[in-house]
Formats: structure tokens, C-alpha cells, sequence
């Protein structure tokens, strides 16, 4: 183990120590006005940054100053400017990300306080918030439980991901194998449509058409399902879907396609043997990325579910519909304070950290697919 540590050292000094080499190297090699160009348009950047963090009047300054300058270089050293703005700019929007996370657990640390619970006379903080069923911000005693909006998210995440994965990997195979040329130049923009349409259209047509009618054919007080949001959710990550599926179905090399029909297979068949199993990688990362549109979806699930925050009976009736993670946000974020706003902030976080674990898990098997396919170095 010490070896390990000590290789992982001398790794990490090797690779410092080069980098500050390159940093000599280009500021030898760099002509001195290139470089306090430069440095006056990273400069001006950072400060303009700072102040607007700092919400500052003389931010204007500095940013004038990095506009004047990166104007310049971009006539005189386009090449460098370009290089320096592009690398300025990462950074910045990797900070501000990263500002975010932090402003985010911050802002959620008075619940994980107040929502202590002790196990095995050990505190753990916000343990509360999973182990009951009750949330009420305004009758004692007050408690900021998240299990309710955790079983509406997962309730309707799984009605969407039923409804999105099976019709958005037959679109893509439609799409990428089957589908004529022309057929689609023309369906495939149509399907891009569906994801420019604002998710609030989506929630006004469920409230206004689809739960009254919920509510007249199944007797339910208000037409509020899990069912019929989770519909609707599904049909707003169905391009997400699509689109990355059928980008992954259309990188399987021609000539394994090619080989398949050769030896007599039928296109269906080099389809279910060969097309899918090659790019079952990608079309899994595409069905991820989908279960993370339905999971972050707030306007429709809003509009739709009934605002109480409450498990139904029993806890598998998809024909109630109470409270989401996103709509809990949504609806109470205006009128909160205190504790009260911490704990929208704490379900917050575990949207962010949900949403986060698919999209790793989905850039990892994407991954994977590249490389089993020769698309990336190993």
C-alpha cells in the first residue's frame, strides 16, 4: 500500500513538474506583448468574475477592459487569444458550478440539523428526513420528511422510463435502420421538435385535458395520477432518448451489418444479433439520460399532481398523484423561510446527486460502447 502511495506521488510530481515546464517554455517562447496581452485579458476576466460574485459596481471595468483586450489580441495573436479565452472560460463556468454545489449543501446544512436522528446513541444529521413519513411546515410538531416526494419521483420516473425506453429505442431502430433516406430527413427533425416544446405546454395540456378526463372515467378527486404525469413525463424524455440511441446504433461499423447478411441472417435478425447487441451500451446511456429528464422534470409534474405531501395506500396505486421532488421546489420555494426553505434546498440535493450518479454511470457504459467498438483508445 505504501508503494502505491509513494508511485502515486511521484506520479502526481512528474506531472506538475512537467506542466511548469510547458508554462517556461511558452512564456519564453511567447513575444512580450502576446503575453501581457494575454495576461490583461485572463486578468480583467478573473476580476470581472470576482466582482460580479461580489455583486461590485465597478464590475463593468474590468469586463470593458477584457473585451478591449481579447479584441485586440484576437486581431493581432488570434490563434493565443482563442486558446486563452476558450481555457478562461472553462474555468470559469467550472467554478461557478462549482460555487453552485456548494451554495446548494450550505443553504440545506439547518434541516440536516434540525432532522437529526440518533442511532446506536450516535447523531447522524438529517437521518430524520428518511426514516419518516411526515411533512409539515406548519402544525407541531414540525417535520421535513422527504419519503413521500422521493416515492413520487421514483413513481413517476418509472411510469416515464416504461414509456420513454421502449418507444424511443424502436424510434431510433426505426430511425437508423429501417427508415428510408427521406423518411428520415423528415421524421427525425420532427422528433427534435418534441424537445424545443416548453415542459409547461405539456403540463397545461395534462391539467386541462387529460386529468379531468382521469377524473371523470376513474372517479378520482381531480384527475391527479402518477400514471397520467408520469405519461406525459415519458413523452417529454422520449427525444432525449431517440437521439442518443440513434446515434449509437448508427456508429455500429457497416461492415458487421454487411457480414451478418452475408451468411444469410434477415435484416431483423442482424438487427436483434448484431445492430443492438453492439450499441446496447449506447442505447443504454441513452435511456439513462432519459430516466435523468424525467427525474429533473418540474413543470409538468407541477401542474399536474395535487401539491399534498403524502403516500398513497398502498404505496403502489399509480392512480393518485401527490408530490414530486421538483414540484415540492416549485411550489414552496416562493412563501419559505428559515428551516423550512433548507429542507426545498435538501431536496435539491438529492435531485443533484441522483442526477448525477445516471450521468456518470451513463458517460461510464458510453464509454465502453466506444471502446468495444474501436472508437477510443483503451
Amino acid at each position: 500500500m505504501s508503494s502505491q502511495t509513494g508511485f502515486g506521488i511521484r506520479s502526481w510530481r512528474k506531472h506538475v513538474e512537467q506542466r511548469l515546464r510547458q508554462t517556461r517554455e511558452f512564456v519564453n517562447e511567447t513575444e512580450s506583448a502576446a503575453l501581457a496581452t494575454v495576461i490583461l485579458s485572463i486578468g480583467s476576466l478573473l476580476a470581472a468574475f470576482g466582482g460580479f460574485l461580489l455583486a461590485s459596481s465597478w464590475t463593468a471595468i474590468p469586463f470593458a477592459m477584457f473585451l478591449v483586450s481579447t479584441g485586440y489580441g484576437w486581431v493581432r495573436y488570434q490563434a493565443l487569444i482563442a486558446r486563452t479565452v476558450t481555457f478562461a472560460m472553462t474555468s470559469v463556468t467550472i467554478v461557478t458550478l462549482g460555487l453552485i454545489v456548494v451554495f446548494i449543501f450550505y443553504e440545506a446544512i439547518p434541516v440536516f440539523q434540525y432532522e437529526s436522528a440518533t442511532v446506536f446513541g450516535v447523531s447522524v444529521p438529517g437521518l430524520g428526513m428518511f426514516i419518516q413519513t411526515r411533512w409539515d411546515a406548519v402544525t407541531d410538531p414540525v417535520r421535513y420528511s422527504l419519503l413521500p416526494m422521493i416515492h413520487g419521483t421514483v413513481m413517476v420516473t418509472a411510469i416515464a422510463t416504461l414509456v420513454a425506453a421502449p418507444l424511443g429505442v424502436a424510434a431510433a431502430l426505426f430511425i437508423a435502420e429501417i427508415a428510408p433516406p427521406t423518411v428520415r430527413e423528415l421524421v427525425k427533425p420532427g422528433i427534435e421538435i418534441l424537445a424545443g416544446i416548453p415542459s409547461i405546454v405539456y403540463g397545461f395540456i395534462g391539467f386541462t385535458v387529460i386529468n379531468p378526463w382521469a377524473s371523470t372515467e376513474f372517479a378520482l378527486n381531480g384527475g391527479s395520477t402518477y400514471l397520467f404525469v408520469g405519461l406525459v413525463v415519458g413523452l417529454m424524455a422520449l427525444p432525449t432518448v431517440v437521439s442518443v440511441a440513434e446515434d449509437a446504433l448508427t456508429s455500429v461499423p457497416n461492415s458487421m451489418k454487411d457480414g451478418s447478411l452475408a451468411l444469410g441472417a434477415t435484416d431483423w435478425q442482424s438487427m436483434t444479433s448484431i445492430t443492438i447487441p453492439a450499441a446496447f451500451s449506447g442505447v443504454s446511456a441513452a435511456v439513462l439520460l432519459g430516466i435523468g429528464r424525467a427525474i429533473g422534470e418540474t413543470m409538468a409534474a407541477t401542474v399536474m399532481l395535487a401539491g399534498t405531501q403524502a403516500i398513497p395506500d398502498p404505496v403502489t396505486n399509480v392512480f393518485y398523484g401527490y408530490e414530486t421532488l421538483t414540484s415540492l421546489i416549485a411550489r414552496g420555494y416562493g412563501p419559505s423561510t428559515g428551516v423550512h426553505e433548507s429542507a426545498l434546498f435538501a431536496a435539491g440535493i438529492v435531485l443533484f446527486v441522483t442526477v448525477l450518479c445516471l450521468s456518470i454511470f451513463s458517460q461510464y457504459i458510453e464509454m465502453r460502447m466506444r471502446k468495444r467498438l474501436g472508437g477510443a483508445e483503451s
